[in-house]
């Protein structure tokens, strides 16, 4: 159930470096996307026309490859992981995906906050597809969701260009649920006008 490959990794995956073997490869797999969205160029993005800080679908795609890897699948996403999801949201100025990057982010960093807090989280195939509503499996976590991991999404997104939707929702579901221990610090956060 993991999702579809890009139509340039359909050939074949050219580089061994794309195909993670663990938590810490698909770090630097999402590495190499995140430069490719940068400069334009790169494994991710041969076989097509790409401009440099631009996300497109295919882009996308090998994000969603690389985070559902079967070596990958059956374990959270880690804090690396969703720190380069920061990045390329960082990095793309321009979007053609349809939206569907800011989904994978919010649901990846779910998936890490809500294992973080020791809470149990589904595969990543289930969790990060687009076919799954993050509501299915992360509202029960939402007062569980530890402060430190709240706090650390609220510094990721602080002072960012890219205003990521899916994500200041996902957090004003968690806050609202918790203590409020944050209210405090979040105001810069969110854009009141958004």
């Amino acid at each position: 159930m993991s999702a579809a490959a890009p139509k340039s990794a359909e050939k074949s995956v050219e580089s061994p470096s794309l195909e993670p073997s663990c938590r810490d490869t698909a770090v630097h797999a999402l590495s190499i996307v995140r430069d490719g969205v940068i400069t334009g160029e790169g494994p991710t993005t041969k076989g097509r026309v790409h401009f440099s800080r631009s996300l497109d679908a295919d882009d996308t795609a090998w994000c969603a490859r690389i985070l559902t890897a079967t070596a990958v699948n059956d374990q959270p996403v880690s804090r690396t992981e969703a720190e380069v999801l920061f990045e390329i949201n960082e990095a793309a100025t321009e979007r053609t995906d349809g939206g569907r990057f800011d989904d994978l982010l919010a649901k990846a960093v779910a998936h890490y906050a809500a294992s973080a807090s020791g809470l149990k989280v589904p595969p990543r195939s289930v969790a990060l597809s687009a076919d799954t509503d993050i509501e299915s499996w992360a509202p029960s976590y939402a007062s569980k969701v530890n402060s430190e991991m709240l706090e650390w999404i609220a510094g990721q997104m602080r002072g960012k260009r890219q205003n990521n939707r899916r994500l200041m929702a996902m957090v004003a579901t968690f806050l609202g649920a918790t203590a409020l221990p944050l209210a405090g610090q979040l105001p810069n956060v969110f854009d009141i006008g958004m």
